[in-house]
């Protein structure tokens, strides 16, 4: 069974997550990055798709409390809860980050129940608003949200505390953190590099 570390090489390597410690990515935000992460680029390398649902059936099975239906974020999330609700054979549901404007005004896509038990799945969690806008708005509906996961976060307390509010738990496969030190390990970038990055991460965090 692959690691965190194992899945943060492989976004590396497809450059789903690319890493600039001069900060010269600039978010829509305005913020100076040294990180642009975009997970939708694994859809494009099955064997990586497959290791991530792979890794999440895992942490499902380790649970206690297994699932009815797996949802998924729109959109990043959708594909990745397709495939892991294939993969265990379980129903599977999607929520927009907003009502539809015609026919129904659907917000969920499929069916969900009072009362059904729901994992959802995101592709990246950095402050956590819209996963938790997702899973609010099952809860809504009478779902009870066993968890939210994802594929990477950035670590930032502002989603720590988002979820702790909530009442969500949440994890991921892998973080800024397993990042930072698999790419130490390989000499992409020095130890004071990791440092800068950490402290910018906290920096965010806690803004």
């Amino acid at each position: 069974m692959l690691n965190s570390k194992d899945i943060a090489n492989a976004l590396y390597e497809i450059k789903a997550i690319q890493i600039r410690p001069d900060r010269s990515f600039v978010w829509t935000s305005g913020i100076h990055s040294p990180i642009y992460c975009d997970n939708r680029l694994t859809m494009s390398y099955p064997d990586v798709r497959k290791k991530i649902v792979q890794h999440f059936a895992k942490m499902l099975e380790e649970m206690d409390v297994k699932p009815d239906v797996i949802a998924g974020c729109a959109t990043a999330g959708i594909p990745h809860a397709a495939w892991l609700a294939d993969y265990l054979e379980l129903p599977m549901v999607y929520v927009r980050s907003k009502p539809k404007g015609h026919g129904k005004k659907n917000q969920i896509e499929g069916k969900i129940a009072p009362g059904d038990k729901v994992i959802v799945i995101e592709d990246l969690i950095s402050t956590g608003g819209s996963s938790l806008e997702s899973a609010l708005v099952l809860r809504e509906a009478g779902a009870e949200i066993l968890s939210v996961l994802a594929i990477f976060s950035y670590g930032l307390n502002k989603a720590d505390v988002q979820f702790n509010q909530a009442a969500i738990p949440f994890s991921t496969i892998t973080s800024f953190d397993v990042l930072a030190d698999a790419l130490v390990e390989k000499g992409e970038i020095t130890i004071d590099e990791k440092q800068n990055l950490l402290e910018w991460r906290d920096d965010l965090g806690n803004n």
